[in-house]
């Protein structure tokens, strides 16, 4: 008897607090210690965590608790519904209880006066979908979301990281303005400093000067850095708390033992001088380095924040033959939307009157707007360039397009590529051997360093600890993602996770299926032949009139190309009598007397029709790409009509170009071999897979993977989704089916080929930013420990001692400045999402 298998449950949890590549090590931890939880994956950059839960017995308390005794916070989010329904006092009772159950709930208040319930939730655990489950079971009705303009601009806020700037601004303030007085007060070079310094009541004013900037300013380090501790962890706030908690608490000290007993500090050792200006400017350097890395982590998310303030706030609907304007969220399947010139539109729908050009570069990027007719389908949040238009609405809400794109985007924003994890791994032992590396070279110039070696020692413990931050690490990876999906939604390239960006820039080979893809997929009429001189000879238009009249009763493809062609050209169709179709021949009939044989030459064979002349014909059109359709009238052949997929404007410089990028291109076709040929030739492909059947692809794909190749497989039709899911990089055309866009890894909005070398361009740029930033994060991290930890010491001293120029930076002995290793390790993150952002202004094509 087959087990059943258990229902596996995705959630997407925000997480506060992590400040490096260590916390994610620590929180994915966490999470994976819940028993239920099968796996956990943490992004630093998005500042989310991916959480698979096998059955229902896993409540998402228990998650927020974990993550809470590691040190971290998951977030609550609140919703307003409004209630349909309700009519007395327990009828908010019932919704209040209903939502309360609700696992991820924390709080429901029900207001009958307004009809709105307020649920506040673990953000990520729940949502929209479950309240309205819970409030319908409960015999009630939720009636739409209370989304007003307020609540999208907090979206668009955190997004931007407004809150964490705002915050960060007025810490900075306090810290630089305290950090400056205490350099003044303290510089050597100044001077005042002697005279102020040989007071009494002095140390103690910059003491005064030091603690809000070293506990209010830099609250933030001990109230995420120190509960780590408790669980035998650390991060990067641990570091920097105990650096310059260790200058601070040396300086502390140092003033209380020199006011109560000098002979202490002579005795061991001890230099008078304080610290309180290195922690107070650490601590300056390091919120000023947050300040610009919040600032541009907003910019990450500049696209994805385009998106969201893409969808206009209102609609104008049909209800009760009124025109009414109505939230965008209150807009119901089936009603009937206007749009006038220059509006946005609200939903999808499919356009039921009127006629208009729509801007879809938003969504696609494709410049060129839109024809939109009666039949037309239309998508939410492109603009309406000037007619005037009705269209019935099919998707709304979170079944758009638009909000597909976002949540794709989301989701790839998300995810990790490989070498994060790689990163992850490392960082999270990394702290740990940055805590013993500062121990050890503590005693070593404790025990062996030169006097005063207290002081140079502690010196030297704090620089390690300050220098050695793993935040570049971090933010690598994981920002140069957010940029680089964010770029590609903007040109049309959605791409589902971080692993497909990684891979695509390794491929070498691309598949390139021919209908749909380097065909426009849908055949058209190219060539009409007619026999001159026989008895039968007639007009282009009466053969075609012949043949359409014959083929409109047909199902296939080809006859309907026919068909298509006599309604263009304005041709009336006549009945047909006695139809037989004729499988993998043709299809024959009478057309107003006369007898009808329309299709193959074997057809025509058949029935022992005279060919006048058309067979060379037929086969100067086959070499060509095209199928010739023979057509005889009582019992003689009249003409030909050539029906061919024609090949999409773009595909020929497309291809020339993907060879350019040194890709192998090979064209798959159920096409026979001339045929495909033909049509290779006229694309310049390397490769031709001809005659293939649907479901032989994927076994092509096999092929090429085996000869040690990676591949790429770019596709739109249902029969492509294993091929697609085989592949390395499965792309589907936007313009395709659903199954297709559900099987890729990137799904390319626009319907050619240029699609296809926007994304590989995309991925090697992104490739190429990452190792970028992970070069410089380690080498940083590389050069500079053992700078800090003193070895440039010996050099000094057998060079004759530390020139003047660079005195400030080593003082006299070769000891780096811990004030300099806190601007540098400030500047590494800086630096990393800085050159992240340059990909914003990448030339994709």
């Amino acid at each position: 008897m087959a087990t059943k298998q258990k229902e596996i449950k995705r959630l997407n949890l925000p997480i506060e607090g992590m400040t490096c590549a260590s916390c994610v090590f620590h929180v994915e931890g966490a999470l994976n210690g819940v028993a239920g939880v099968t796996n956990a994956t943490v992004n630093l950059a998005t500042e989310k965590a991916v959480v698979e839960i096998e059955g229902p017995d896993v409540p998402v308390e228990r998650l927020v608790e974990a993550v809470s005794q590691a040190g971290y916070k998951i977030p609550h989010a609140t919703m307003t519904l409004n209630i349909g329904g309700m009519t007395c006092a327990s009828c908010v009772f019932h919704v209040e209880s209903a939502l309360a159950k609700v696992d991820g709930v924390s709080e429901a208040t029900v207001n009958l006066a307004t009809e709105k319930a307020t649920v506040k939730y673990v953000a990520g655990a729940t949502g929209q979908e479950d309240f309205t489950a819970a409030v319908a079971d409960a015999g009630y009705r939720v009636e739409g979301i209370d989304i007003g303009l307020r609540d999208g601009r907090e979206e668009l806020d955190r997004l931007a990281k407004v809150k964490e700037v705002r915050a960060l601004k007025n810490r900075v303030a306090l810290a630089a303005t305290g950090a400056i007085l205490l350099f003044l007060g303290t510089f050597g070079g100044f001077p005042w400093v002697d005279g102020f310094m040989s007071r009494s009541y002095y140390p103690f004013l910059l003491w005064a000067v030091a603690t809000p900037v070293q506990f209010w300013a830099g609250w933030t380090f001990y109230s995420s850095g120190l509960p780590t501790l408790r669980h035998g962890t650390a991060n990067m706030h641990t570091l920097i708390a105990l650096g310059t908690s260790v200058a601070y608490t040396y300086s502390v000290v140092v003033i209380l033992l020199d006011a109560i007993s000098p002979q202490v500090l002579v005795d061991n050792q001890i230099a008078t001088d304080v610290y309180f200006d290195t922690a107070a400017i650490i601590v300056a350097l390091i919120l000023v380095g947050r300040f610009l890395e919040a600032r541009a982590m907003g910019r990450t998310s500049e696209a994805i924040r385009r998106l969201i303030g893409l969808q206009p706030n209102t609609a104008r609907v049909i209800r009760d033959g009124q025109e009414i304007d109505v939230p965008v969220e209150s807009v119901v399947l089936g009603e009937v939307v206007l749009v006038r010139p220059g509006e946005k539109l609200p939903v999808d729908g499919e356009v039921t009157e009127g006629y208009s050009t729509v801007d879809e570069s938003m969504l696609t990027g494709e410049s060129m707007p839109v024809d939109k007719e009666v039949g037309s389908l239309v998508f939410g949040a492109t603009l309406n360039k000037q007619g005037a238009f009705q269209f019935r609405a099919s998707k709304v809400g979170q079944d758009t397009v638009l909000a597909q794109i976002i949540r794709l985007v989301e989701e790839a924003q998300g995810s990790k590529a490989p070498i994060q994890r790689l990163v992850d791994k490392v960082a999270a032992y990394f702290v740990p051997a940055v805590l013993g590396i500062a121990l050890l070279a503590f005693l070593f110039w404790l025990l062996l360093g030169p006097a005063p070696a207290m002081t140079l020692a502690t010196l030297v413990f704090v620089t390690v600890l300050i220098i050695a931050c793993p935040c570049a690490l971090g933010l690598a990876t994981p920002t140069a993602i957010i940029v680089g999906t964010g770029k590609g939604a903007e040109h049309g390239v959605l791409i589902r996770g971080a692993q497909a960006l990684e891979v695509a820039h390794r491929v070498d080979t691309v598949v390139l299926d021919k209908t749909g893809t380097l065909t426009q997929g849908k055949p058209v009429v190219t060539d009409i032949i007619l026999v001159d001189g026989s008895p039968t000879a007639i007009s282009e238009d009466d053969l075609l009139r012949f043949a359409a009249s014959a083929e409109r009763v047909s199902e296939h493809p080809l006859g309907q190309a026919v068909v298509r062609e006599a309604q263009i050209r304005g041709l009336e169709l006549v009945a047909v009598e006695g139809f037989q179709a004729i499988p993998g021949r043709g299809i024959e009939g009478r057309v107003n007397g006369n007898g009808l044989l329309v299709g193959n030459i074997a057809l025509l064979e058949s029935a022992s029709v005279h060919m006048n002349g058309l067979a060379d014909s037929a086969a100067t059109l086959a070499m060509q790409g095209k199928t010739p359709i023979f057509v005889a009238i009582d019992g003689s052949a009249a003409g030909l009509i050539a029906v061919a997929d024609t090949l999409k404007p773009d595909a020929k410089e497309g291809v020339a170009k993907l060879r350019q990028l040194g890709l192998e291109v090979v064209m798959l076709t159920g096409d026979n071999a001339r045929t495909a040929v033909a049509v290779a030739l006229e694309l310049g492909v390397d490769r031709v897979e001809s005659e293939v059947l649907p479901q032989d692809k994927v076994n092509v794909i096999r092929a090429l993977q085996a000869e040690g190749k990676t591949v790429a497989m770019v596709g739109d039709g249902i029969n492509d989704a294993p091929a697609l899911v085989q592949a390395d990089v499965g792309m589907a055309m936007g313009t395709g089916t659903d199954v297709a866009m559900e099987s890729a890894d990137i799904t390319l909005m626009r319907g050619n080929i240029g699609g296809v070398l926007t994304a590989f361009h995309l991925s090697r740029q992104t490739i190429r930013t990452i190792k970028q930033n992970l070069f410089w994060a380690f080498f940083y991290n590389v050069m500079l420990i053992p700078v800090a930890a003193g070895v440039l010491y010996p050099v000094f001293e057998l060079s004759g001692g530390v020139p003047g120029s660079l005195d400030y930076f080593f003082g006299d002995r070769g000891f780096l400045n811990p004030v300099l290793a806190a601007l540098a390790m400030a500047f590494s993150s800086v630096s990393v999402v800085s050159n992240s952002l340059r990909l914003r202004r990448a030339k994709v094509l």
